[in-house]
């Protein structure tokens, strides 16, 4: 993998020479902007105002605009010689537990990679001793043309490095949430709890991107002159504002779960309230062991059942016949 910065992290008096590398790559789908009419490249083009021609990359440079709309020009070499430690080197200011970090902070991530022999003893000394604090490192680091926030931690055996947003780049949730006060019932909370436990987990790296496959598909038809692919069946839509029977709406979607899981269709049926802690459902179905009823269960459950009806027609035949006898 190609890098894309070279520096050095800064561990105390510890100096580990890295390169930086693009740990994540985008497989989205690219679009170019066409001309409807027809079909014709539509092109950005760079133009100077002042003299109203097309200009090359080269002959660009960076500028700031004034509140009074003037341009300030600034050079690279003004923001190279700018007194920042961290232009070649990602300082680490601290460690922290992992759960200190807030997944909002999370931006792009990079493996670090020891640059060259003498790299190599104390970048695993760094990677060792986060290993055994399970802490990770806060640092800091300049990567195009501003100063970054960075967070270290050991992926299998190497560093890794996930950029972070500056605290004041995350907005309050100021009207996010709803309004109105919501109460919700302990039945609805524990339809939701089985839903998730029937839900389970899930292999991360068995998921991919319906959306770009079916998008190539479609690519690929109109290049061999065919039809796309006849769309899937729409679910149901969600309505803005629509009032829906949110306990049916969960007792269905704890039914499809199991059914996507191989389940058998009856045993998607659930007691609200048969879960821990709460008010249970009287015991009128033999227990179920791993999801299946258990079958001796069911055997003796019915054999009791046959029993007890047995036992209460000879009761109520015997003082019938008494009666016939003295009469």
């Amino acid at each position: 993998m190609r890098s894309i910065w070279n520096g050095a992290i800064s561990f105390g008096l510890v100096s580990i020479p890295i390169k930086l590398v693009n740990a994540t790559e985008n497989h989205s789908v690219s679009f170019r902007q066409i001309h409807t009419e027809d079909g014709g490249r539509i092109r950005y083009r760079k133009v100077c105002e002042l003299e109203e021609r097309e200009v090359t990359s080269a002959e660009i440079s960076k500028g700031y605009e004034d509140a009074d709309g003037s341009i300030i020009p600034i050079t690279d070499e003004d923001l190279s010689a700018l007194p920042i430690p961290t232009a070649r080197t990602i300082e680490i200011v601290a460690f922290v537990p992992a759960d200190r970090i807030d997944p909002l902070q999370m931006d792009a991530a990079y493996y670090l990679s020891a640059n060259g022999v003498p790299a190599a003893k104390p970048y695993t000394l760094l990677r060792e001793a986060l290993k055994r604090s399970q802490k990770v490192a806060i640092a800091k680091f300049a990567l195009r043309g501003r100063e970054r926030l960075g967070m270290l931690r050991v992926v299998d055996d190497v560093i890794a490095m996930h950029g972070l947003l500056w605290p004041d780049e995350i907005r309050a949730p100021e009207g996010v949430a709803p309004e109105s006060h919501v109460t919700v019932r302990d039945a609805e909370l524990d339809l939701a709890d089985a839903l998730m436990d029937t839900l389970g987990e899930v292999d991360m790296d068995s998921l991919h991107d319906d959306y770009r496959s079916a998008v190539e598909e479609l690519i690929a038809a109109k290049v061999g002159g065919t039809s796309p692919a006849e769309p899937a069946a729409a679910g149901a839509e969600a309505g803005g504002g629509k009032v829906i029977d949110l306990m049916a709406a969960l007792e269905s979607s704890v039914r499809a779960a199991k059914t996507a899981r191989g389940e058998g269709e009856g045993e998607g049926k659930v007691t609200p309230l048969a879960r821990g802690g709460r008010k249970r459902a009287a015991p009128s179905a033999p227990k179920e062991v791993g999801g299946k009823k258990s079958t001796a269960a069911a055997k003796k459950s019915t054999s009791k059942a046959a029993a007890k009806k047995s036992t209460s027609k000879a009761a109520a035949k015997k003082p019938a016949a008494k009666k016939r006898t003295s009469a």
